[in-house]
Parts: C-alpha cells; sequence; structure tokens
C-alpha cells in the first residue's frame, strides 16, 4: 500500500485571524471535496487523525483548525456556532471552493448545520456527528461538565499535550476552556429549518453520547427518516448509531465510521 503523500498547508487570513488549513490529495473527477470540522479542545490531528487516510481514498479532503483550536490563533471573541460557520465560509472562498461536502463533529456538527442552514448553495452532503441541533438534545450533566472543565483536570490528556505543542499561545488554554464552557449555539434550530435543510443528511452518534438518542431520532423524522424503507424507499437523509461508543471516542470505531461515512458520500446525489 503506497504511503497518503503530506498534505498542503496554509493559512487563511480572515481579519485578524490566521486560520489554519490542510488539503489532501487532489480533486477527482465525479467527487466533492470533503470538508472536516472537529468537536471542542480537539484539532485535526486529535479529531480525525485515524480516519483521515480512508476518508482520502478517492477524495480530496479539507480539514482546518477552529479558532483557538490547533494551529489557529484565538480572537478577543466568544466561540459560536455562527461566528465558527462564517469563518469556514472565508475558508471556503479563500480555497476557491464553491461546494463541498462537510463532516463535522460536536461543535463541528454545530458549524456543519449552521452551513447546511445558512449557506445551503456550498453544501452538497453534511453529516453531523454527536450534536444536537438543540439545547435539550444534550445530556445535561455533560454541559455542567464542560462548563466547569479546568486546565488541572484535563493535564497530561492528549488534548492538552497537543494545544501547548501546536497553539501559537500555549498559554492561553484556559481561556480556550472557558471559552467552550460558554460556547454558544444559540437556541439551535426550529424544526422548520432542519426539514429545510436542502443536502441529504447523515446523522452519527454512539448509542452512550452526550446527545439524547430520542433527539437523534426527531432529527431523523425531520429529515424524512424512519420509514419502512422496503416500501417507501430508503431515504436520502439517514442515522446510524455506533455500538459502545461515547461522545469523547465518538469515532473510535474507525472501520465501522469509515463504511458508514464514505457509504454514505458515495450515494445517488
Amino acid at each position: 500500500m503506497s504511503t497518503p503523500s503530506a498534505p498542503r498547508t496554509g493559512y487563511a487570513d480572515l481579519g485578524d485571524l490566521h486560520m489554519y488549513y490542510e488539503v489532501h490529495g487532489e480533486p477527482a473527477d465525479g467527487t466533492t471535496p470533503l470538508l472536516l470540522l472537529h468537536g471542542g479542545l480537539f484539532d485535526i490531528d486529535l479529531q480525525f487523525g485515524a480516519v483521515l487516510p480512508g476518508l482520502t481514498a478517492g477524495r480530496q479532503v479539507v480539514a482546518t483548525d477552529f479558532q483557538g483550536h490547533g494551529r489557529t490563533n484565538d480572537l478577543d471573541r466568544p466561540l459560536s456556532s455562527a461566528a465558527l460557520a462564517d469563518d469556514v465560509v472565508g475558508l471556503l472562498g479563500h480555497l476557491g471552493l464553491a461546494k463541498v461536502d462537510v463532516f463535522g463533529f460536536s461543535v463541528g456538527g454545530a458549524v456543519a448545520l449552521e452551513l447546511a442552514v445558512r449557506h445551503p448553495g456550498l453544501v452538497r452532503r453534511v453529516i453531523v456527528s454527536s450534536v444536537s441541533f438543540r439545547p435539550d438534545g444534550m445530556r445535561p450533566e455533560n454541559a455542567e461538565a464542560v462548563g466547569s472543565l479546568t486546565v488541572d483536570m484535563i493535564e497530561g490528556t492528549p488534548m492538552a499535550d497537543s494545544y501547548r505543542a501546536k497553539s501559537p499561545h500555549p498559554e492561553g488554554l484556559q481561556g480556550l476552556l472557558d471559552k467552550l464552557g460558554a460556547f454558544d449555539g444559540g437556541p439551535g434550530w426550529s424544526d422548520e429549518e432542519i426539514a429545510g435543510i436542502a443536502a441529504p443528511t447523515l446523522m452519527t452518534m454512539g448509542d452512550c453520547d452526550a446527545v439524547r438518542l430520542e433527539h437523534a431520532l426527531a432529527f431523523l423524522r425531520l429529515r424524512g427518516g424512519d420509514v419502512n424503507g422496503d416500501f417507501a424507499g430508503v431515504p436520502a437523509s439517514q442515522l446510524a448509531v455506533l455500538p459502545g461508543t461515547t461522545h469523547f471516542n465518538g469515532l473510535a470505531r474507525t472501520g465501522l465510521v469509515l463504511d458508514v461515512v464514505t457509504t454514505f458520500l458515495d450515494g445517488a446525489a
């Protein structure tokens, strides 16, 4: 098996934000570039490193570090799904990409939903993993735990080590934790907005995730799922519940994740 070539890396200067990105592979005929959006406190490598080789087989993949994460600097600005989505739109313009598939996890999933709702022309297919479309979709203890995180609590973890190794301001970890604790996803999206998303959607989550299973089922129904596919046909939008999977290790079942995700991306347009 050939070794994947090193990605092309760079920064998109979006005002005071110097947004780090990677481009893996070259455009392939008949495929749409795939944009990866990581979760809070993670970065490209921590979130997607294990699945990147499989995702890049046969398609171009673009990945980015959000504000204050990985190699991207922080700003005097709260973290919100709307602001982070605006950054992504700026990045896509910088790269000259008119349409992408999007795969977002947790915070990245909220940004993916924001893109699908507010910028439908940019998105062909969207995968949202371990994310709720309204605050009540999350188990309450999750918000309480994230809101009280301190550096001491995550000392020695891959997240703390990676932050200090990559960040342009390695002393700012507590500031990032505070912003994640106050992450503003707003009131979420209405049933009408979720139902009106033009792009086919795939939601993935763990069977013991921070997102409630009932909420994922509500999302599926709004997207036209939960039908008898033998009679009604298989809906374009789908749900995958990964066994033995928590929020923290949501992409750990690499083979299963790749099969679910690539099958969905390669489905009929």
